[in-house]
């Protein structure tokens, strides 16, 4: 069996520099050859090395297609793929390769690390590790490898700053994968998308400019999905509705999810047009408005793409 290794940059190939640590080509590949060579890992195992390296803080819907497109084309060579990203920002490029990878027939392995590669008793050894082998035995779909567990890309979300096992996500019934006859791709373009969170007395002009100003919005609502109910915010939220500009709302809570209309103090929200995105992380809900504004035609198609799970997002 052979696997691709997609190597998008990120700490796990960083060393030390003057101004901190910084890219240098030749470490992860150095560091797989001698993991094979040393019986660790099984080959083969080819190594591409993106260019230019994605900078995970820097990261667009333009590179989420970039790594998307490169797993594509190699699809009937390699029969299972690793990608190696910044840890910053690879819970919105995990979910973004689910939407953007229908069809998917083989396991797609995002990874990284939290010290370099090139730092003693760094974390990265053990998740390359981990993810060359699980690369040959998981079930197709898109998973991140990290911290000895393997974790839904569809719901995988950045839980911790420091520590090794940073990663967390809730689990799921349904695959990481969209199904489809066959393998496609489908390509992602960059929008406004605005995130937004609901704070006690939180300022509505806010609300008001990026209803008038953006493509989407994800609405960070407090608990089981409330929100305050002004006439601010209402005017703000309807306005977007007119403009024809979704709105998604997800919990500000990393566990539990939400379900507008629990609670009356959640009823303007409903009556204003968003759509409750469920148990889905922030991370998916920005990726997913995203690829609702470049495939969808019409507002109403947005709606029904954003309402509903395509790859195990959202289980309540």
């Amino acid at each position: 069996m052979s696997i691709l290794l997609i190597h998008t940059g990120g700490t796990i190939g960083m060393a030390a520099s003057a101004q901190g640590f910084a890219p240098r080509a030749g470490i992860v590949e150095d560091a797989v050859a001698a993991l094979v060579a040393q019986g660790q890992v099984a080959g083969p195992v080819e190594i591409l090395r993106l260019d230019p390296l994605i900078d995970s803080a820097q990261a667009t819907p333009r590179d989420w297609h970039r790594v998307a497109q490169t797993i594509h084309r190699a699809m009937a060579e390699h029969d299972g793929f690793v990608v190696t990203h910044g840890t910053d920002t690879l819970a919105y490029s995990a979910a973004a390769l689910c939407l953007a990878l229908p069809g998917l027939q083989k396991p797609v392995i995002v990874t990284g690390s939290m010290l370099p590669l090139t730092v003693p008793e760094n974390d990265g050894h053990d998740n390359l590790i981990a993810a060359l082998a699980v690369a040959r035995t998981a079930a197709p779909g898109v998973w991140v490898q990290f911290g000895g567990r393997l974790l839904h890309g569809a719901r995988v979300r950045k839980s911790h700053s420091q520590a090794f096992d940073a990663f967390d996500a809730a689990a799921s019934d349904v695959a990481p994968r969209i199904p489809a006859d066959k393998p496609a791709l489908t390509p992602v373009t960059a929008h406004e998308v605005g995130i937004l969170s609901v704070a006690p007395g939180g300022s509505a002009k806010l609300f008001a400019q990026a209803a008038d100003s953006c493509d989407g919005l994800v609405l960070r609502c407090f608990g089981s999905g409330t929100a305050p109910d002004t006439p601010e915010l209402r005017a703000a939220l309807q306005a977007a509705f007119d403009r024809q500009v979704p709105v998604l709302a997800v919990s500000q809570c990393p566990e539990g999810g939400m379900r507008l209309g629990t609670y009356a103090a959640g009823q303007g929200l409903r009556q204003t047009g968003v759509i409750d995105g469920r148990d889905m992380t922030v991370e998916m809900a920005f990726a997913k408005m995203q690829f609702a504004l470049s495939l969808a035609p019409d507002f109403e198609t947005r709606r029904q793409y954003l309402s509903h799970s395509q790859c195990g997002e959202m289980q309540l």
